[in-house]
């Protein structure tokens, strides 16, 4: 929970992208260095898809029924912090050991019909302060998904910054991944460890 602490409507556009929902026609996104990979069974956290992760950023599983456990003021926090529209946080991957201050974080939903846009819009939607979203479609190796790129606006800090997040449906639920940071120069930094993420994305055998 402490890195979780620490730690409207949207508008809509339309395109296909491979590469970040920001890069023009022809830019190739550029990728961190790898470290390793989560998502597989044995690894730090155990998902229904697997990706490489950047070098030196850590993995660490979180379990939501367990902190959705507490009581009072605690429980009311915990359940803002760890679900976001369709889905629960599952895993969460901290650079400050590769000198940056953000997450990549893994979200999760239950088996349903809803396709990976509209998992990706109720994610979107349901964060305060969301707007200016572009969504985009993306392919990597086998997979397709939905991907977005929106802004944040901090009532108390009057700053707005850049976030990105990419859907995929699994026969296991729908997937998650978002990339935020502490401001937008700092997100900046860290979008070749999602890019990482993105193009070595699969989907576990069910």
């Amino acid at each position: 929970m402490t890195g979780l602490l620490t730690g409207c409507a949207a508008a809509e556009g339309e395109g296909t992208t491979a590469g970040p929902a920001g890069a023009s026609a022809g830019t190739r996104a550029k990728t961190a260095a790898r470290g390793g990979s989560v998502g597989a069974s044995g690894s730090a956290c155990e998902l229904p898809v697997a990706f490489d992760v950047a070098e030196f950023w850590k993995a660490k599983a979180v379990d939501a029924k367990e902190a959705s456990a507490a009581t009072g003021d605690l429980a009311e926090l915990a359940d803002a912090l760890l679900r976001q529209g369709p889905v629960t946080m599952a895993c969460e991957i901290d650079a400050k050991p590769a000198g940056k201050i953000g997450f990549l974080r893994v979200w999760t939903g239950e088996p349903g019909d809803a396709d990976a846009r509209t998992v990706l819009k109720g994610f979107v939607d349901a964060e305060k302060g969301a707007s200016k979203a572009v969504y985009r479609t993306f392919t990597s190796g086998d997979v397709a998904g939905a991907e977005v790129e929106y802004v944040t606006t901090s009532e108390l800090l009057e700053e707005t910054k850049t976030e990105h997040a990419l859907a995929v449906t699994t026969p296991r639920g729908p997937v998650v991944l978002h990339l935020g940071g502490m401001d937008t120069q700092e997100h900046e930094a860290m979008l070749p460890a999602y890019e990482l993420a993105k193009s070595t994305l699969h989907v576990n055998a069910a």
